[in-house]
């Protein structure tokens, strides 16, 4: 799905991708305890293989949820997103990493993330 957002349109879903985000960072942390536990050959309070299993499809879900909606990930550790724009005649990517509060942030679209700008 090749959607733009408009800056006000990307600002209305942000609650709802940081209130995500919060889930993918739980199952995020319970997914390397379990992952933990059975490479070193102990047992996580988390579960075993089927949690494991349980969790990863948790993220996967969440992650198709924002890309369905035309939103871009572009990680899980840190959760890292963007949101295709264009701010004056220029493709960007409006940008919102795990731990912001808004969206305050962009970059070019051929720059990434190095290229991130205050809007």
């Amino acid at each position: 799905m090749d959607r733009l957002f408009t800056l006000d349109e990307a600002r209305a879903l942000l609650p709802g991708v940081i209130h995500d985000a919060a889930g993918v960072i739980a199952a995020r942390a319970d997914l390397a305890e379990i992952d933990f536990a059975r490479r070193s050959g102990g047992r996580s309070e988390r579960g075993g293989l089927p949690e494991l299993k349980g969790l990863q499809a948790r993220i996967e879900e969440i992650v198709s949820g924002w890309s369905e909606q035309g939103i871009e990930v572009k990680g899980i550790a840190p959760v890292l997103v963007d949101f295709p724009a264009v701010l004056d005649g220029v493709s960007v990517r409006l940008c919102w990493i795990e731990g912001e509060r808004e969206l305050g942030w962009y970059h070019r679209t051929e720059l990434g993330f190095a290229g991130r700008r205050p809007l």
